[in-house]
Parts: structure tokens; C-alpha cells; sequence
């Protein structure tokens, strides 16, 4: 009898400890009223005037207690701006007294969204009132993300949380080997991760409220002209179908050298969809483990250097470039004779561990998966998700092994995106540094 008691307290101590953590969860719509310009591809020759289904912002605030808390915003969005982000920040640690380390923001990088300027503004030849239409809706969606956060802040509530992993196939490396370089196709012998990491939140009756999952893929199955959230909007509709209740939120992994495959039709979107959301519902149902406190989060910023500025280059672009290398040959001569500093880029990385169950690493900007693997094999005990596309999307990330192969993950991406040319050769150092600093902080070991 004694036993048994021992055993049933153990049990419900358990439960506490699990128990001890909150969380609220939201979401608001953020579809743009139509017509609108949609972002990503220059290919596009006008505004979109359809929607295909809503994009949305969503929110999960996680808290230990006052002090130890992080809210969680996913935006089926390219990238949010620098802009944004800092004004999100401003007005919620106003509202809630929160600081740096506790909010990530994340996009999916659906390229079936609206244009979030001045991010690719390189790609679009627009007049003054397209501008300030991108421009209002930027302003709009910062104020519906606070309005998210705020609303989750307002439905608290003792939660469980667990993890579990499922898997999807559908990534195939990108970066094609040809005798001319490194081109954008399909190189089956190029690194891959098919991993479907998931967090669940449940009420103390066993209700899902919130569903968070991730994957490192593009998300570029489809180059309609109708507003959609590509292959991770049709995800989130699917995992809130099987889980009636739930709020769906999609993170997206470091898959900037990675695309869906095959791709190319909005059929094709809805299947990867289904085919992550199947691997969502088999992480579910399958071994979820406990993730429990102390909850730990940490932020830093650490800058990356761009190689040479010459004045001359731009000079040469502005007669013999194209379309896009002249805008962005305009911009760095503004610069240079304007006396601003184009040398640096300032890169935040950020951290949140679970007790010792489960971390997110979050990264800024389209990061090559290169990180992911480093980072995981870096700390090879810790349950981790690397995502990227945190914070702001202004370029890509490329590794070291892709500085020095080249192609548009390594420099040409930089002209639709307004930077000087690709970065030096250290930037993986410096933002693997950075990752030891935000994981020693919040308790990792190696």
C-alpha cells in the first residue's frame, strides 16, 4: 500500500511539474484586400485581384511566470523588415514588459503573399501610389501582430506541453553542379533534412490548443497569382482539420538551398501540404515526450562583414548590368555618396530551451541548412529546431561551403535584395559563435 502511494504521488508530482507552465494562443487574419502586388518572383507582371485562402498571423505565449516567458508569432509571409520587427518589439515590451530574448518572429516565406517593403523592392518597377500601398500594409501588419500577441496574452491558461518528430520527403536540395557553377535545380547528392518537428500544447483536460511544427523547405511550389500560403498555408489547414480546436502554426527551418519537389502547380502546393500535415499527425500520434521547465531564453546580435564596396563596380553595372543590377547599382552609389556605412550587417540570433527537453534556435534570414546540421552536431544532446526566416528576411545566409562554391545562395541573391555583394568568408564563424553564446546562456551543454 505504501507503494502504491508512493507511486501515485510521484505521478501527480509529475503532472505538477508539467503543469506549471501557461500558455495562450491567437490568431488574426492578415490576407490584403485585393488588388496587390504579391512578393518573390520577378517574374510576376501584375497585381494578384484573388484569394485562394487566408494568410494569417498566430501566436503562442508560453510562461513559466512573469519573469520567464516566450511568445511565439508565425506569419505566412516572405520576411518580415527590420522595421517591423524592432516596432513589434517596442510596443509589446511596452504592453507586456517583455525583452528581447522572449519573441521570435517567424515567417514561412510563402511567395504568394504581399510584397513587405522594402524587402526585394529591387524586383518590382513600382510608382508612388504601389509604394504606398506596400507601404500601408506594412504598417497594418505590424499593428495585427500586437493585436495577436495581445489577444494570446488575454486567454492564459495552465497548459502540457510535448514534442514529437515526424518525417516529409519532399525537399530536394537545390543547388545544381553544372560546368558553368552552381545553378538553381536539383543536385540529389546534396544535403537534405526531411525531419518534422513538433510542439503540442494541451489543456490540463487534454484539449490541443496549439499545434507548432517546422520543416526546412522553400516555400515556392507555386508561382500563381492567387494569395495563398503555399505548401505550409495548406499544412496548417490540413493539421487544424485532423484536430479540430487546434491552432496550427508553421516555423520554417533553415531550407534556403532547399525546394519542394516536384513543384510548380498550386495541386502540387496542396499535396506537400498534405504530405507535412500526415507528418505532423504521425509525430502526434506517436511517442510525445514531456516538455517541461525551466524556461530559459537568450538573444545577441553578432555583425557580418560584406567583402569589398567599389564604387566602381556599381559604375560598371549602371551601363552594362540589367534591369535589377542598375536599381541596385542605384542604391549603392546613393550610399557612397551619401558617406553610409555598407560594410556590415547586423545579424540577430536567438535561443529558447525547454528544461532539457526541447530547443528552438532561432536564426534571421533565408539560412542555408549547412546551419541547421552545424548547430545540431555542435550539441548533439539537445532535442533542437533550427529555424530561420526569424526576425527579418533581407538576404540570404549562405555557409562557408556555399561562400566558396558560389551561385545565387552565395552572392547573386544580394542584388535583388539591395546589398553590396556576397559576405566574407568568416560569417559562418561569427554566427556559429553566436549560437554557442545564446545556447551557454541558456544552460546547453556539448
Amino acid at each position: 500500500m505504501k507503494r502504491v502511494i508512493i507511486l501515485i504521488l510521484l505521478i501527480a508530482a509529475g503532472i505538477i511539474a508539467r503543469a506549471q507552465m501557461k500558455a495562450g494562443v491567437a490568431r488574426k487574419s492578415i490576407t490584403p484586400g485585393t488588388p496587390v502586388w504579391l512578393t518573390g518572383y520577378a517574374s510576376r507582371d501584375r497585381p494578384s485581384t484573388e484569394v485562394l485562402h487566408d494568410l494569417w498571423v498566430k501566436v503562442l505565449v508560453i510562461e513559466e511566470n512573469s519573469k520567464s516567458r516566450i511568445v511565439i508569432v508565425t506569419t505566412d509571409i516572405l520576411g518580415l523588415s527590420r522595421d517591423i520587427s524592432e516596432e513589434v518589439f517596442r510596443r509589446l515590451s511596452l504592453e507586456h514588459g517583455i525583452d528581447r530574448s522572449q519573441l521570435i518572429l517567424s515567417s514561412s516565406h510563402t511567395h504568394s503573399g504581399p510584397v513587405i517593403w522594402p524587402a526585394l523592392s529591387i524586383i518590382f518597377d513600382f510608382d508612388q501610389e504601389d509604394q504606398r500601398a506596400a507601404v500601408r500594409y506594412a504598417e497594418k501588419l505590424t499593428g495585427d501582430i500586437v493585436e495577436a500577441v495581445n489577444m494570446a496574452f488575454s486567454c492564459m491558461e495552465p497548459v502540457m506541453l510535448s514534442y514529437g518528430r515526424g518525417n516529409a520527403d519532399f525537399a530536394v536540395n537545390r543547388r545544381q553542379v553544372t560546368s558553368e557553377g552552381v545553378v538553381i535545380g536539383l543536385n540529389p547528392d546534396g544535403p537534405v533534412d526531411h525531419d518534422v518537428p513538433v510542439l503540442k500544447a494541451s489543456d490540463m483536460n487534454g484539449n490541443t490548443r496549439a499545434i507548432l511544427f517546422g520543416y526546412a523547405c522553400h516555400n515556392t511550389t507555386s508561382a500563381s497569382f492567387l494569395i495563398n500560403g503555399d505548401y505550409s498555408g495548406f499544412a496548417q489547414i490540413e493539421v487544424e482539420k485532423m484536430y479540430p480546436g487546434a491552432v496550427a502554426m508553421y516555423m520554417a527551418g533553415c531550407g534556403a538551398d532547399q525546394n519542394p519537389g516536384p513543384r510548380g502547380t498550386l495541386e502540387l502546393a496542396a499535396e506537400h501540404g498534405l504530405s507535412l500535415a500526415e507528418a505532423v499527425k504521425s509525430a502526434m500520434e506517436g511517442e510525445m515526450k514531456p516538455v517541461r521547465s525551466p524556461l530559459r531564453t537568450s538573444h545577441t546580435v553578432t555583425e557580418l562583414q560584406f567583402g569589398l564596396f567599389d564604387p566602381g563596380i556599381y559604375r560598371r553595372e549602371m551601363t552594362e548590368g540589367d534591369i535589377y543590377m542598375q536599381r541596385r547599382a542605384r542604391l549603392m552609389l546613393e550610399a557612397y555618396n551619401k558617406g553610409w556605412d555598407m560594410s556590415k550587417y547586423r545579424y540577430p540570433v536567438q535561443a529558447v530551451r525547454f528544461g532539457n527537453d526541447f530547443t528552438i534556435l532561432a536564426l534571421t534570414g533565408e539560412v542555408v541548412l549547412d546551419y541547421s546540421i552545424a548547430a545540431r552536431k555542435r550539441y548533439p544532446r539537445e532535442n533542437m529546431f533550427v529555424a530561420g526566416y526569424c526576425t527579418e528576411v533581407q538576404c540570404y545566409i549562405p555557409s562557408r561551403r556555399i561562400l566558396r562554391e558560389g551561385g545565387y545562395e552565395a552572392e547573386s541573391n544580394m542584388i535583388y535584395y539591395g546589398f553590396p555583394g556576397a559576405f566574407t568568408e568568416d560569417v559562418e564563424d561569427r554566427i556559429m559563435d553566436a549560437v554557442t553564446l545564446v545556447m551557454k546562456r541558456t544552460g546547453a551543454g556539448r
